[in-house]
């Protein structure tokens, strides 16, 4: 695998295995509106946001990877900080079933979650905060989630992808439910997957998040590289 693609995933992604689900054209692009409000740019040290503005609504927050200059005209930086990038560096995760496994079988209400459990999904990202994340966010791979009645205790999923690698995503836990490796367990039912399809494994973890860090480093994941995340909006009509 050409490891030089995730120094500009977001751009691979949209441009390629999930165009369909991006708007824009040959140097800008973005998820189209109800997934995850991301954008991507050919070329990172000279982002076209006049190619990106035509998509993007007055006041939208828009999160932008990797690009570091100045705001143009017409254009506002709402937050910015760091996040690190971390592949997978491990052996496979033995199946939850297996005569020893270092982690508990999945737990009891593990369902693949789809349409009808985003009201659940965005309830829980917006108790948590692991990332941007829409309504549609779901349909960009494969989700798990355990529930409780109606309630979702934890999830995690599939968001990015392209030339082979793939990126485990919207990673959380509900606050009453952490401490029991609800996310640790799903993820870990992700990787195999992933794995089995010849996919390099990927995610993003912001630079603070340390507990998060730790855990995704005795899963298996190494650091690669600290990025630049930017909170972006555009100004006026």
């Amino acid at each position: 695998m050409n490891a030089g693609l995730l120094d500009n995933i977001t751009w691979h992604t949209l441009s390629g295995p999930q165009s369909h689900w991006s708007v824009g054209g040959d140097t800008a692009r973005r998820y189209a509106p109800g997934f995850s409000p991301i954008v991507g740019f050919a070329d990172l040290q000279r982002p076209d946001f006049a190619a990106l503005a035509p998509h993007c609504a007055s006041g939208e927050p828009l999160y932008c990877a990797g690009w570091s200059g100045p705001a143009p005209a017409g254009w506002r930086i709402e937050a910015e900080s760091t996040m690190h990038q971390m592949v997978w560096d491990g052996p496979a995760p033995p199946p939850a079933d297996a005569d020893d496994p270092p982690e508990p079988a999945l737990p009891p209400g593990t369902e693949r979650l789809g349409a009808a459990h985003v009201p659940r999904m965005l309830a829980l990202v917006g108790l948590t905060q692991p990332g941007p994340f829409g309504p549609r966010t779901v349909e960009l791979g494969a989700y798990y989630g355990c529930l409780d009645g109606e309630r979702l205790r934890a999830m995690a999923g599939e968001r990015m992808g392209a030339g082979g690698f793939r990126e485990i995503s919207g990673v959380c836990t509900h606050p009453d439910d952490r401490g029991h490796g609800l996310a640790h367990r799903l993820m870990a039912r992700l990787l195999r997957q992933q794995l089995a399809r010849g996919e390099q494994p990927f995610l993003h973890v912001m630079h603070d998040n340390r507990a998060a860090s730790h855990v995704y480093e005795r899963l298996g994941f190494r650091l690669r590289r600290e990025v630049v995340v930017r909170v972006l909006s555009r100004v006026g009509a």
